[in-house]
């Protein structure tokens, strides 16, 4: 999060609410919408992906519409006032330039987007970096090298709490992941196509398959905020799950991935 836009976008607000107390219903929605996008935008770190900011504001839009609807006299301010646009002699030049303005500028929108070329970022990067020896969770030190996940002995020891807790994992997933990693874990979700790489696709064998169950801990712990630099710039929305999961549900959607996946986690090696 950047406070800075935050606190700039909210002393703008601020400041047009006390000393420009006339403003017409439609300027003070408009500014409403341009301070939400500025918000979205720019003051969420790490950035969202476009998809998703288009997402808010067409959200943002049918909320602030349907509060002009929902009084009178600021639904018929805003008529008569597009009304007296549309029809007045005096606005009919405005309203020939915003004719042809608007379809222009969309169109030109569109034609930037399908003809970009994909920019390569200024250095090289890991994909999957080295993880550290050991992370701190909540106050508790996770030992990346030497840990093992402490609910992967109930496979064998007692398979009906294995099963429970394969059971949360998967409620969780389908939460919170699913629409990024997609409903079969191929990277294919809904908001899939906003990220540069594409979130991973679990099924295939050269990602969960060939690493430890504390490295997918971290990474889900830490998300794209906490990659190290080796790995940056990342266009990753992935955030650091630690903050919205407890340890105990991040290590039950690991088992997940792994029963659906049908993959076992890397063992861990021993070194003589």
């Amino acid at each position: 999060m950047n406070l800075l836009v935050f606190a700039a976008v909210l002393a703008a607000m601020l400041a047009v609410r006390f000393f420009l107390k006339n403003l017409h219903i439609l300027v003070w929605l408009a500014l409403w919408w341009v301070a939400l996008f500025v918000v979205f935008k720019y003051g969420i770190e790490p950035p969202l992906p476009a998809s998703i900011v288009n997402m808010f504001m067409a959200i943002v839009t049918l909320a602030l519409l349907a509060y002009l609807s929902a009084t009178t006299s600021y639904l018929r301010q805003a008529t008569e006032a597009v009304v007296r646009f549309m029809v007045d002699r005096r606005f009919t030049v405005p309203l020939v330039v915003v004719l042809l303005t608007v379809p222009a500028l969309v169109a030109w929108q569109v034609y930037a987007e399908r003809t970009a070329r994909p920019t390569p970022p200024v250095s090289g990067r890991t994909i999957h970096p080295p993880p550290p020896n050991t992370i701190s969770f909540k106050g508790k030190t996770i030992d990346l090298v030497n840990g093992e996940n402490p609910y992967r002995a109930l496979e064998t020891s007692d398979p009906e709490a294995f099963a429970a807790h394969v059971e949360n994992g998967r409620r969780i997933y389908y939460e919170n992941c699913v629409f990024c990693h997609g409903d079969n874990m191929e990277g294919d979700g809904l908001f899939a196509h906003g990220y540069d790489p594409l979130p991973a696709n679990f099924n295939d064998p050269t990602t969960i398959a060939m690493l430890q169950e504390t490295y997918l801990f971290w990474r889900i712990a830490k998300g794209g905020p906490g990659l190290p630099s080796e790995s940056t710039p990342w266009a990753s929305a992935m955030p650091a799950w630690e903050n919205f999961l407890t340890e105990e549900e991040i290590w039950d959607v690991i088992l997940f991935l792994y029963d659906y996946t049908g993959f076992r986690p890397r063992a861990r090696e021993e070194i003589h």
